[in-house]
């Protein structure tokens, strides 16, 4: 069974960021995009109960849209970035997919973690 993390590390600040909204979606038939889990980063920058135990990831295209702006705002911080969107595929039905964000007011970078 695939299972799916984040995590969101700012690095202007150099430490986790707490508070960011994310929305995890899946792409179906005719490219239309569901709503499967919704939740906000902790005090580590993660999303410890994303998907609610024993959910199963199916292989197919994902995004998951980190609402950067209001993390901003609650710093009292001017951000570029409104929010950042990853779009990504999940291939093997037995692997851990882990999607880090790092993220400046400026800037944001992702890769496949481990």
């Amino acid at each position: 069974m695939s299972t799916l993390s984040t995590h969101v590390l700012d690095t202007h600040r150099g430490r986790p960021a707490s508070g960011v909204p994310i929305t995890l979606e899946v792409q179906g038939a005719g490219s239309d995009w569901k709503v499967l889990a919704s939740g906000v980063t902790n005090d580590d920058g993660r999303v410890r109960d994303f998907l609610p135990a024993g959910a199963r990831v199916e292989p197919g295209t994902y995004r998951m849209t980190f609402d950067t702006g209001a993390y901003f705002r609650a710093l009292g911080v001017r951000g570029f970035y409104p929010s950042v969107t990853v779009v990504f595929e999940l291939a093997a039905p037995d692997e851990h997919y882990h999607v880090p964000l790092l993220l400046s007011p400026f800037g944001y970078s992702t890769y496949r973690g481990s």
